[in-house]
Order: C-alpha cells, then structure tokens, then sequence
C-alpha cells in the first residue's frame, strides 16, 4: 500500500486517506485489538466522520498486527460475585457502544470493506461481518464465542449470520463456538475472498479503489434493497425498486452512465 494522501490520529486505531478511500486500521496489537471503551468511542468518532464525508466513496476496516479483533476486552467487565456487587450490564453496554458502530457500518452510504488479517473473534467477529465485502488473509479465522462464556452472539451476529449462511448453519457454528478457517468461512459463503497473508491489505485497497470509482448513490441503494428483501414481500420489493430508480434516474451519475453507454466511452461517475 502505497504512502498516505491524509491522515487523523487516534490513540486505539488509525484513520487515513487515499484520494477518496479512506482507512480505518485498528490499533492496539499486543492486545489483538480487543474492543475496550475507548477504541468503541473512538470508532464510532471515525466511522462516523467517514460516514458524514461526501467525498469518501469506500471505507476499508482491518486491524494492526497478528488478529483483526479478539472481541470485547473482557478486562473492563465485572461479574456478580459472593459480595453482592452488581455484573455489568451487558445490554447496556451494547446499546451505548456497539450499537451505533454496527449501525453505522450497514447504513454507510458507500462501500464497506473489511480486510480480516487474523482472528476475528466474538464481537470482533461480528463487526467484521457487518461489512458489505469481507476479505481474509489465509491465517484468519472467525470464531463465535460467545457460548464457552455463557452468552450469546451480539452485535448482530444473529443477524447477519444466518443471511449469510443459512440456519442451519449459523446454529451449529454459534451452538459449538468452534474457530472456523477462512477457507471454511469462504466455502459456506460467509466471506467473499481468501488471499495470502502479504496480500490482502492490498487487495482490500484495489477493490476499494474500484469500488470508489462506482456510482456511489447507486452502490448504496443496492446494499438498502439487498438489506430489505428478506423482509418484504416482492410488491413491497418492486415497489422499493421503482422508488429509487427513479430518484437514482434524476442523478448525475445515472445521467452519464446512460450518455457514456450511448456514446461507447467510459463513464466518469462521482458518486452525485
């Protein structure tokens, strides 16, 4: 990956810029990039400004160092125990920090990409998959443990999951909170794309590079309908369809999309 056009400091993750992708790395390595408070708040600080800019057309998510994300840094929690002292509230936590990030990340209005450079555990594992094109490194693997603590998959997880690889699926790998290898998480379709381990981060870019260079606007209309189709019936499909082309169809991109095809030359789309 070449040098960095701009770039923003953090102390848990990095976010920098190339022409209009933009990076969000996470940084903490000697913990596996566990998600403690502060890299929650300072991810929802920079998914968020990556989201409000309009001249980013592709985000790329990966982590620092030998995983991409342990899941929660379970150092910041406390149980119940003998004395009465009260567990954290798990519920709550989700609701103030993991929420707003996963819902950032399916409502982003542009592509995601989520480059998975090693373990990807627990709600690690589910932030990753809240990305509309996963790629792994070969080393990686995508892990569901939430059971071996006595929990179930959060983050939406239970969600995203079975739309990726059906029921049957999604039960036996979160019931057994067994590691699955990238090729495995590959075969059964939940991730799109397997590299070797020096080139991923690389690939991750090119495709983001590609992805920029899209109409943007339509990109994101593709990811809303996707979304909502297994949740409508097909009149509320087709209507939800018809609805956006027709406000897509009032849009410069759409407009020299059709001038470009006509005139048999390359369409310069820019995401308007």
């Amino acid at each position: 990956m070449t040098k960095n056009t701009a770039a923003q400091d953090f102390h848990t993750l990095q976010l920098t810029r190339r022409d209009a992708v933009t990076v969000v790395l996470l940084d903490q390595p000697d913990r596996l990039n566990a998600l403690s408070p502060l890299m929650l708040k300072e991810m929802r600080q920079a998914i968020g400004s990556v989201a409000r800019d309009a001249s980013c057309r592709a985000l790329v998510l990966s982590g620092n160092g030998r995983g991409f994300c342990a899941g929660a840094d379970l150092s910041h929690f406390k149980g119940a125990d003998s004395a009465g002292d009260d567990a954290t509230d798990l519920g709550t936590a989700l609701h103030q920090s993991y929420h707003p990030i996963i819902r950032l990340l399916r409502g982003m209005q542009k592509p995601v990409i989520v480059a998975v450079n090693g373990v990807a555990a627990g709600a690690g594992c589910n932030l990753a998959l809240a990305g509309d094109i996963i790629l792994a490194a070969r080393s990686a693997t995508f892990i569901q443990a939430f059971i071996k603590l006595g929990l179930i998959p959060d983050a939406g997880g239970t969600w995203t999951v079975p739309r990726l690889i059906g029921r049957a699926r999604a039960l036996q790998w979160m019931m057994s909170g067994d590691a699955l290898k990238a090729e495995t998480a590959l075969e059964w379709g939940l991730i799109n794309a397997v590299h070797d381990n020096h080139q991923l981060i690389d690939k991750a870019m090119s495709l983001a590079f590609e992805m920029a260079a899209q109409p943007t606007r339509a990109l994101a209309g593709i990811k809303s309908l996707i979304d909502r189709s297994t949740e409508q019936d097909l009149e509320a499909q087709l209507h939800a369809e018809a609805t956006l082309q027709s406000e897509l169809g009032q849009g410069w991109d759409a407009q020299e999309g059709i001038n470009a095809f006509l005139a048999k030359r390359e369409p310069g789309f820019t995401g308007e």
